[in-house]
């Protein structure tokens, strides 16, 4: 009983002294109704800003951290620099032989806990048959353990597989994008592909693979669904490059560890033994998916702090707006505090009512700009064709932020209005 007698004296209480202060708080705002929106307009355009910078961020690093996933966490990849012209290669040459399959077996050799691994050749075919539409596919010579440790989901067919690899079998698995610009979206299994003067079955599409579009540093921006997938043997054996002289033995190496922690220490011996066999020569790049994805994390959430900070700076000039106007309006009813003052309100009172109504403009602002951030977010997404993520986090920031600016910059003109002699505002005309 003693509880609900509690409860109910709150509620009473409530209705007794902030009710009538909301109502003439709206009362006011709905009294100069541009004068509030200018006001307002602080408030609006910086929660809108906020949301808006933090969707877009959002969006960007989740594409990110979805590609390193996508790379896998538990691998290891090693790709080699290769050379752009024959003057380039000499000077490396000198003192590195490059990328090899030697190298390939002293690093598996080597490495602790290495579950799976493939060496890869990248050919680019000097044509094709059937011709294809727009950007000519690349070949990926790896071997039948890439399909695990690239996590490759078939949509039809299926991968070559180890007796095929030995052999060096004229089989080919195609990605997505390849196998719409050579067959359109035609059944292709059991179909032939002719790669420079080698004709090749296909026996498997590999399903849609996102890329980095460059966004990660130290990826290429290579299209991962525009490739045509050989057995190593026989894309060596039966491709010839027309860049072959600027080439390594192999151009890429992949590693599959035990687990993700294990991969810096497998990335440590790699460099060593690179290191020796290239002579110090940086002629390679080694990756390792899990440290990428703890940078993009940490690089994350710097970039909110940032764009907050931003964006923040519109907040406090609405809240410098909302101080502003707070003092105008109290000249304005310099004699309405008198009187209020002088039929028993006290200075808290005052200062209750000039805070409801600076919070209230906050309040509203907040709201408009969070309708104002969610479709400029929506807006960027579909007009620019970003990845934008509008989350809860983001959206109660930016409106408590809002509130909180109202709060503290209304106080002040509410504490000087509490202040006023009642007799001398009486006065005032």
């Amino acid at each position: 009983m003693a509880a609900f007698s509690d409860s109910a004296g709150h509620a009473g209480e409530f209705k007794s002294r902030y009710l009538p202060d909301l109502g003439l708080g709206f009362q006011n705002l709905l009294l100069h109704k541009l004068r509030s929106l200018l006001t307002m307009l602080g408030m609006i355009f910086g929660v809108a800003a906020v949301i808006a910078m933090l969707s877009i961020g959002a969006g960007a690093r989740q594409q990110a951290m979805a590609f390193i996933e996508q790379l896998g966490v538990r691998n290891l990849i090693i790709e080699a620099h290769e050379a752009t012209n024959w003057q380039d290669l000499q000077k490396v040459r000198k003192d590195s032989l490059g990328l090899s399959l030697q190298d390939y077996r002293v690093i598996t050799a080597t490495a602790h806990d290495v579950v799976e691994s493939t060496p890869r050749r990248k050919f680019v075919p000097s044509k094709l048959l059937p011709k294809p539409e727009g950007e000519m596919p690349n070949v990926y010579g790896v071997d039948p353990s890439y399909q695990s440790i690239a996590g490759l989901r078939l949509v039809s067919g299926r991968f070559f597989d180890s007796t095929e690899a030995e052999m060096a079998a004229p089989v080919a698995v195609l990605g997505v994008a390849a196998r719409s610009a050579l067959f359109g979206q035609d059944d292709v299994i059991g179909k032939y592909l002719k790669i420079n003067d080698q004709w090749v079955h296909v026996i498997g599409v590999v399903g849609p693979q996102m890329s980095s579009g460059g966004a990660v540093e130290g990826v290429s921006s290579q299209d991962l669904n525009n490739l045509i997938y050989l057995p190593l043997e026989s894309a060596v054996l039966r491709l010839e490059d027309n860049r072959s002289y600027l080439k390594d033995d192999i151009d890429g190496i992949y590693l599959q560890l035990g687990s993700a922690s294990d991969t810096p220490a497998a990335a440590e011996v790699a460099r060593g033994v690179l290191s020796q066999t290239h002579h110090g020569v940086s002629d390679y790049g080694i990756l390792v998916p899990s440290e990428l994805l703890a940078e993009q994390k940490r690089t994350q959430r710097v970039f909110n702090l940032v764009m907050v900070a931003i964006a923040s700076i519109s907040l406090l000039v609405g809240g410098i707006g909302i101080m502003n106007i707070m003092l105008a309006t109290i000249l304005e009813r310099t004699r309405e505090i008198g009187l209020r003052r002088a039929i028993g309100a006290r200075r808290s009172d005052v200062i209750r009512q000039f805070l409801i109504e600076a919070v209230l403009i906050s309040f509203v602002g907040g709201m408009l700009g969070i309708v104002l951030g969610v479709s400029m977010s929506k807006s960027i997404a579909l007009l620019a064709g970003w990845s934008t993520v509008t989350s809860m986090n983001s959206i109660l920031l930016s409106f408590v932020f809002s509130v909180s600016v109202g709060l503290i910059f209304g106080l002040y003109p509410a504490v000087k209005a509490a202040k006023l002699d009642p007799v001398e505002a009486i006065r005032c005309e």
